[in-house]
Order: C-alpha cells, then structure tokens, then sequence
C-alpha cells in the first residue's frame, strides 16, 4: 500500500474492503515521514501515539460493520496556524515556541466528527508572512521534488507534505495565496474558499478580512470532500456563511463560458507557466467551454493594495503578542522594556518588517493616504470581478508568475518575492473562491509542475471545484 499513490475515495475503499487498515496507513505515513522530513523540513511537530490511537480506534469500527465518514482514518498534516487543545502551535515563530493550543479549532472539531487521523502539524513562513516557506523560525521546508528549491509559502509545508506521501491530504491557510502557491509549486490541489466559508475559529490570525482555511490534496474531489467537512456557519465566527459548496456537474460544467484575463498574461509572466496554462486552456475548449477574454482593469493595483491592508491588518493582530501571555517572558524588568526585548526576541525579520509598514500605513497623518485609499481601490477590484461575472462563469489564469525557484533566490529581495503573489492576491482582496489545479502531463525543463488557477463568483464554490473535477476527468 502506497499512501503516496492514494486518493481519498481509493483510501475509504481500501480500508473498508481490507486491504489495510487505518493502522497500516498512518504507520506508511510515518515511515516516509521518518524517511524524508529531515531533508524536507515539512513537519514542525509530529502526532504519532494519538495518530495511532485514533487509526486503531477506526480499525474497530470497521470491523463491528460501523458506518463510518467519508474522512474515517484518512490520515491529514494541519498547518502550524491551527489550534489543537493541548498541542503545540507555534505558528512557525520563535514568540510561540513554548505555547500550546488552549482549544480545538472548529475545522478541527468538525475533522474529529468526521474521525480524521492527525499526523502533526507542518511548517509555514512565520506567521503565515511569506511565499517560500524560508522564513519559518525553525527550518525552512523544501520542495520533494528538488530540495533545492522552495515549496511555496505560506502553506509550504503542507503542500510538501502531500506531495510526497507524508500525508494524503492537509490544511492551510490563505490570506494571498498561501494555499494556493505551494499548491501550484508542488503539483497538488488548493481551495481558497470564499472568504467565510470556513470558519476562522482557531485560526491564528494574521490579516482578518482576507484569512481563510483551505483544503490541499491530490486531487479536486479530494479538495472537495475535505472542504464539505470543514465548511458552513459556526456560531464562534460571525463572519461564517453557507455557500454553495457542492461540485458542480460535469454536464453542466460544459456549458460554461471561461473569462482570461489579459491582465495576468502580461511582460512578467514566466514562459514555461505561460505555456502551461494553454495547455488547460486547449483542454477546457475540447471539453466545450467557452474561452473568452475579458479584463479587470484594477488588477494592476492589487499588490500595492494588500501590501498596505494586509501589514496594518498583521500589526494590529500581532500587538498581543508582547511576551506577556505568549512564548518567554522578557528577563526586562520595565514594561516598554519588556515589550521591547520580547517583540525584538520573538519575531524574525520578515514579521518585523510587516509591522513596521503596518504600523506605518495606520499611524496618524498616514491613514487616510495609505490604508483609506487601500480600502476604496480594494472595492474596485471587487467591482470588476462582479462586472466580469455577469458574463462567465469562472476565470481560467496562472496561480504563480514563475516556476519553483531556489531557497535563497529572493530572501534579500522581499519586493521580489511579494510580487510570487501577484495572480493570487486579486481573489483574497475581493474575498472570492479560487482553486489551483496542477497542468496535467506537462513539466517545466527543471522537471517541476505547474498550476493553473480557477476564480468563481462568491459563494459558488462549486463552480471552480466543477471545472478542476471536469478538467482531471478529461485525462
């Protein structure tokens, strides 16, 4: 049994029919785990005695006949950034290291009702602030294919950690893309679900009007199940909603009209992903789809606006933090002097830096000139995405500019590596649904994969997981 070759449906038929059990899945994932993750850096905490425990314990449903959950013994990675009570949850920085999750998170509380197997917890930028997964405190994870290489942040080590068989499937989180690069990096599946869809309880928060939890897989029916488990409202998230989750149809995802932007097929734009997304482009067409090109005239202000809402978002969530409650306690014995070593102590550079910006764009005199006009150019980006559905359905562009590039290539440029978002931010400002598909059969020279990305209207979730689902049944 490979749990590397597995999709969630194959795993729940395996299980139930006895060709292994829960057990044997979770130990497969731990033999590669012990074999890999020390070049690859995806795990930051490992969960084996409850991971076995909660394995045996599906092992004896099965065998007294039980009905059991689509998700029963599929054996997942969460993301560092999400509480589970008495587990470690460093968020990938040194100001929680000794800190352990106080509750359950509700996406947690909903995959325990759905008795998933909790591997551990993986790496991340810290705080969730990076594109690379190099600016974790700890270690920096790696890409399975090359280790040279980074596997896309913030959610790096998630991705990496289903694309080499050290989970089937993972949680991340995607404030601007952090599900979905690494997603496209490694050539796996990432849901952004539409802002709300899932419940923010138990995340840690870093910009809270564009945080999101979203499934990594395999493939988009497993993206699908995992997400139908952990989406709709909770009553300890106001801004929870129901959306239309459900795959679309594959009939009726031949009916629909594709919008390309011609924003994102601009001087920038790596001609390996270039060519990559014709190849999905070319596929969507013999499906029967309609291929239109339309524009969204403010995409071009899209980074520029997150990296001013996004800073002051993460300054004002991350001034709770003051060693006061969290990670070491300042030997300091006056309390600005306190703050001061602590915050100095706990964050690494590219959090600092964020703050310092945050901080900046809401400070008096600056308000209006950075963070208010950030806001009305926010709403224009909205505003074109609403005009642009009013005639397709979904929008077919690259989830990333570039390839996977090298740990190092662009930690001494930080504008460099904000602009890995460039394609994924527009979605999180307008707080819309969007799915990174990997581009079937197809490598760039260095042998990586790359990903294509799928933006639905809000709420019509199933709209983007039924053209990834039609597009994987064309092959």
């Amino acid at each position: 049994m490979k749990l590397s070759s597995l999709t969630i449906a194959e795993f729940q038929k395996g299980l139930r029919s006895g060709e292994f059990s829960a057990r044997e899945a979770a130990e497969s994932a731990y033999s590669i785990i012990t074999e890999r993750d020390e070049e690859l850096g995806a795990y930051l905490h490992l969960l084996k005695d409850e991971a076995l425990s909660s394995a045996e314990g599906i092992d004896a449903a099965v065998a007294r006949g039980d009905e059991l959950p689509p998700l029963s013994g599929v054996p997942l990675a969460i993301k560092d950034t999400i509480l589970m009570e008495g587990v470690p949850t460093t968020a990938g920085s040194l100001a929680l290291r000794e800190y352990k999750g106080s509750y359950d998170a509700s996406v947690i509380t909903r995959l325990r009702e759905e008795r998933a197997v909790f591997l551990g917890k993986t790496n991340l930028d810290e705080f969730a602030m990076g594109s690379s997964t190099e600016h974790s405190a700890y270690y920096p994870a790696r890409h399975p294919l090359n280790t040279a290489y980074v596997p896309g942040g913030s959610s790096g080590g998630s991705a990496a950690a289903v694309m080499s068989g050290e989970a089937l499937a993972a949680l991340g989180s995607d404030t601007g893309g952090s599900v979905r690069q690494p997603a496209a990096f490694c050539g796996v599946v990432g849901l952004r679900p539409t802002y709300g869809a899932v419940s923010r309880h138990g995340l840690i928060a870093m910009a809270s009007s564009m945080d999101v939890i979203g499934p990594i897989g395999r493939t988009v029916e497993d993206v699908s199940i995992l997400f139908d488990a952990i989406r709709g409202k909770d009553v300890f998230d106001a801004t929870s909603v129901n959306v239309k989750g459900d795959m679309l149809p594959l009939e009726e995802t031949r009916r629909m009209t594709v919008g390309m932007p011609r924003e994102y097929f601009t001087e920038g734009l790596h001609e390996e992903v270039r060519r990559g997304v014709d190849m999905a482009r070319e596929t969507f067409e013999k499906l029967g789809m309609r291929i239109v090109e339309v524009s969204l005239p403010h995409t071009r202000h899209a980074i520029a606006c997150y990296y001013i809402v996004m800073p002051a978002e993460a300054s004002s969530n991350l001034a709770r933090y003051d060693g006061m409650r969290y990670g070491s306690r300042a030997a300091e014995r006056t309390l600005q002097k306190a703050y001061v070593e602590a915050r100095e102590a706990g964050f690494g550079e590219e959090v600092k830096r964020r703050i310092t910006l945050g901080t900046f764009v809401l400070s008096s005199g600056y308000y209006d000139a950075y963070y208010l006009e950030a806001g009305r150019v926010r709403q224009l980006i909205a505003h074109d995405f609403e005009e642009v559905f009013k005639s397709v359905d979904v929008l077919l562009t690259p989830t990333t500019p570039t390839p996977p590039f090298k740990l190092g290539e662009k930690t001494k440029d930080p504008l460099a590596l904000y602009l890995e978002d460039v394609f994924t931010v527009p979605a999180s400002l307008a707080g819309l649904p969007a799915l990174s598909v990997p581009v079937k059969d197809y490598r760039t020279k260095d042998g990586f994969p790359v990903g294509f990305q799928l933006t639905g209207r809000r709420g019509r979730d199933g709209d983007v997981l039924g053209a990834g689902y039609a597009y994987e049944k064309s092959y």
